[in-house]
């Protein structure tokens, strides 16, 4: 985290000294007195600079109590303790780390790892950086752990524990139990979850595509039971159309959700455990709007689409939130349109895009959806990160079209299973599945603003051709005065009087859909198309599908 004042730049970016192979914790919990005893497998990374011989674990608000190496305790002088960070000084290239620190819940008011809440539940958030109030860490996107964790606590106070993974052993301790859970898969420590308290559940089933059977688990309190069931089968439709769509099969043996009221969140989408404030879970036909019904629905899918795109593949560093946050907003959108009506769903998203995130784009705070630096990386949760990154997914979907975009995620996600990856690496999957060149293209990660595109048309009756003249400009933004141009796909097609499309020939312009619509590739500063045997005066039908998250001007008249 930046300390105050303190800017962090993305071109700073430098590999961990070291990877933590495997993360075994054993958690005592108390609402006061937590006690977190962590045995953290670890060797040199062969990506490092030589020169990195200590390493430094995050940790903030942890009193420490005892601190081994291999097996034995470490003096003084073979580390350094201070406010938020833990120093090795000059480890072996591998070696097991062993600490136990104690923290306090009920006093995190920052509510930011784990945490009691209002109701006296455990819980934790540890996106972006909340795992370091947990134990030592390295805590950062591009450390993925392997995950065995035990939960130990009084059974009156905190009956149901959570974690992680799969259950894989429990213990009945008189007054007390513990359970086990296990993640084998790789995963940043922000997408460590665990919950304890006094919760109900809802169980189902959902059966893969490869015969695996899944259990499903909506927890909540007692009061909530009888508002679980919609999310539970929004649930089951999400895991079906991620199969049919992407290919993406859910793989572990068990899916959690957690619903309460006092989750300081909207939701999380910590590997198979989302937690979600009640109310952006639970429905009843009693009191929850049908629009309520569809954003419930919307919310379960987009923390369910996280296991792959966020989870099975992450972000090397913070600068890339887009690349899990703007792609599964691009993936519950189509999701959503796909369960209801396409046209009106693009309708609704567009109207939010233009009324919140054009704004944000025309402010003092406008940033590209991958920002150069921070201070604060709370402070780039935004629409231009979520939606508008949700955008510039969409726009390389319509360059590619459906099938080559498929093909392009598959790749994506085969080649970067288990890996904390870049924008550029998403983008470069893209080309790589397509031929297409996406250099241009990338402009939309680097710079700020909306494009302005501005067209002019003009028919020639004797030559039967109509020929569209478009210019493209980005207004200056903060820190980028002058903008290079944008690659924008512009969806479009030529209306007839009847108000019929005309055909077009395919050879008209590149990258076409079929005779009615194409997709001009606007990549100068000005460019002309021009259509041929074009038997009257057309009126141009330009951005069909809002195809690019831009300002267009067309001078278009009543007149026939």
């Amino acid at each position: 985290m930046a300390q105050a004042g303190k800017t962090v730049f993305r071109k700073d970016y430098t590999p961990p000294s070291y990877v933590i192979d495997h993360t075994h914790l054993h958690i005592n919990l108390h609402a006061t007195k937590t006690r977190v005893k962590a045995r953290l497998d670890m060797r040199r990374n062969p990506d490092a600079k030589p020169e990195q011989t200590d390493i430094t674990l995050n940790g903030a608000h942890l009193n420490l109590q005892s601190i081994a190496l291999n097996g034995q305790p470490l003096s003084k002088n073979q580390y350094r303790l201070e406010a938020e960070t833990l120093t090795l000084l000059n480890p072996p290239a591998t070696f097991t780390l062993e600490t136990e620190v104690e923290i306090n819940p009920a006093a995190n008011t920052a509510l930011e790892g784990l945490y009691q809440d209002s109701g006296g539940m455990l819980c934790t958030q540890c996106e972006a950086e909340g795992f370091r109030r947990i134990t030592y860490f390295l805590d950062r996107p591009d450390v993925l752990s392997r995950y065995t964790v035990t939960l130990e606590a009084e059974k009156a106070d905190y009956p149901v524990l959570l974690c992680n993974g799969n259950p894989i052993a429990s213990q009945d301790m008189g007054s007390r139990h513990q359970v086990t859970w296990k993640d084998p898969f790789p995963k940043p420590s922000y997408l460590f979850a665990l919950v304890a308290g006094q919760l109900d559940y809802l169980e189902d089933t959902f059966t893969t595509l490869s015969g695996r059977k899944i259990m499903l688990r909506l927890f909540t309190e007692t009061h909530n039971m009888h508002k679980t069931r919609y999310a539970m089968d929004a649930l089951k439709r999400a895991m079906a159309w991620d199969e049919k769509v992407f290919g993406r099969e859910y793989d572990l043996d068990i899916f959690m959700i957690v619903a309460v009221d006092a989750f300081n969140m909207g939701a999380m989408e910590n590997k198979g455990l989302n937690i979600f404030n009640a109310s952006a879970v639970l429905a009843s036909p009693d009191t929850t709007t049908d629009m309520g019904f569809v954003r419930i629905e919307a919310i379960v899918a987009h923390e369910y689409f996280h296991n792959w795109s966020g989870n099975r593949v992450t972000c090397r560093s913070w600068f890339e939130l887009s690349l899990k946050e703007g792609f599964t907003v691009f993936r519950d959108q189509q999701f959503t349109a796909d369960m209801h009506d396409a046209a009106v769903k693009r309708i609704e998203d567009v109207r939010m895009l233009r009324a919140e995130q054009f704004p944000e784009d025309a402010s003092g705070m406008a940033h590209p959806i991958r920002p150069d630096s921070y201070q604060e990386i709370n402070n780039f949760y935004t629409r231009t990160v979520y939606e508008k990154g949700a955008e510039i997914i969409r726009m390389q979907h319509t360059l590619l079209g459906a099938a080559k975009f498929r093909q392009a995620t598959d790749l994506y996600f085969s080649r970067h299973d288990g890996q904390a990856v870049t924008c550029e690496d998403f983008v470069r999957a893209m080309e790589d599945a397509s031929g297409l060149d996406l250099k241009q293209f990338r402009n939309w990660y680097s710079q700020a603003g909306t494009p302005v595109v501005e067209g002019q048309g003009s028919y020639d009756p004797a030559a039967r051709t109509f020929t569209l003249r478009l210019k493209q400009n980005c207004p200056p933004s903060p820190g980028q005065p002058e903008k290079l141009p944008f690659h924008i796909p512009i969806k479009m097609g030529l209306v007839g009087k009847s108000g019929k499309d005309i055909p077009l020939k395919a050879s008209d312009c590149p990258a076409g859909y079929d005779t009615a619509t194409q997709v001009l590739h606007l990549t100068k500063p000005e460019q002309t198309f021009v259509f041929k045997e074009i038997s009257e005066t057309p009126i141009p039908s330009l951005l069909r599908g809002f195809s690019a998250p831009v300002k267009l001007k067309y001078p278009y008249s009543m007149r026939s």
